[in-house]
C-alpha cells in the first residue's frame, strides 16, 4: 500500500498537482487544516480539488477548521477524528483539532479530551499488526512542535499516548515552522509543514512493516 499524506492546506491547494505520487497512491491522508477558519463550503472545495486527482481520502479537521468541517468529514465517511480504519494489517487512526492555544481557534480540545479521543480511535484498530497515528496536534517536546521563538507547544496528551502505545508512525502538523522528523521510542514522527511550502509524506506499508519519508 502506498499512502501520500499532507496537511495545513489553508485553502492553498495548488501544490497538490506537484505531488508526483498522488494519482497513483492507494490512499491520501489529510492531516488537518483544510481551510483557514472556513466551514463546509471551503472544505468541499479543497476535497474536490484532491478528489479530481485521487478520490481515496481520509482526513482530519484541524484547529483552524470550523467544527462543521469535522461534521462534513463524518458525513462523507472519510473522518479519522476519533476513528480507526483497518487496511489489511495496518491500523490507521487519528485525532484532529489541537490542544488549547492562546488564540481561541475554532477546534481546540483539553488534554483530557484529546486523551479520550485517542483512546476511542485506538480501540478500533488496536489488534492491527502495524499502527499509524494521524494527529493534527504534534506531541510535546519534539522537533515537530517548536514555534519560531523556540518554545514547544505540542500536546502532552499526544506525547503520553505515543510513549505508551508506540505506533509505528505519527503523521502530524499544526506547527508550520516545525517541518521535520523525530523519534519517540520506536515511533517515527513526521510534520510536513504547510502544503504551500511544498512538502508531503510518502508512506509504503506492506507485510514487512511501514516506511515513511518526508518528500520535497
Amino acid at each position: 500500500m502506498r499512502i501520500v499524506a499532507f496537511g495545513d492546506i489553508h485553502m492553498e491547494y495548488g501544490n497538490i498537482k506537484k505531488i508526483p505520487a498522488l494519482a497513483e497512491a492507494d490512499l491520501v491522508v489529510i492531516t488537518g487544516d483544510l481551510t483557514n477558519f472556513g466551514g463546509r463550503a471551503d472544505a468541499r472545495q479543497v476535497l474536490a480539488a484532491i478528489r479530481a486527482i485521487n478520490p481515496n481520502i481520509l482526513a482530519l479537521p484541524g484547529n483552524l477548521d470550523q467544527p462543521e468541517v469535522g461534521d462534513l468529514l463524518i458525513e462523507e465517511g472519510i473522518s479519522l477524528h476519533g476513528q480507526g480504519r483497518l487496511l489489511g494489517n495496518i491500523g490507521i487512526f487519528g485525532v484532529g483539532g489541537s490542544n488549547i492555544t492562546p488564540f481561541k481557534t475554532p477546534t481546540e480540545f483539553s488534554e483530557a479530551a484529546l486523551t479520550a479521543i485517542l483512546q476511542d480511535a485506538h480501540a478500533q484498530v488496536k489488534e492491527a499488526e502495524h499502527l499509524i497515528l494521524v494527529a493534527h496536534p504534534p506531541p510535546l517536546n519534539t522537533r515537530t512542535d517548536v514555534i519560531a521563538s523556540g518554545i514547544h507547544v505540542g500536546s502532552p496528551a499526544v506525547r503520553t499516548f505515543i510513549e505508551a502505545v508506540q505506533p509505528a508512525l505519527c503523521l502530524t502538523g499544526h506547527i508550520h515552522e516545525a517541518r521535520g522528523t523525530d523519534l519517540l521510542g520506536a515511533t517515527r514522527i513526521i510534520n510536513p509543514g504547510m502544503l504551500k511550502d511544498g512538502a508531503w509524506i510518502e508512506i509504503v506499508a506492506d507485510v514487512s512493516g511501514i516506511s515513511a519519508e518526508l518528500a520535497l
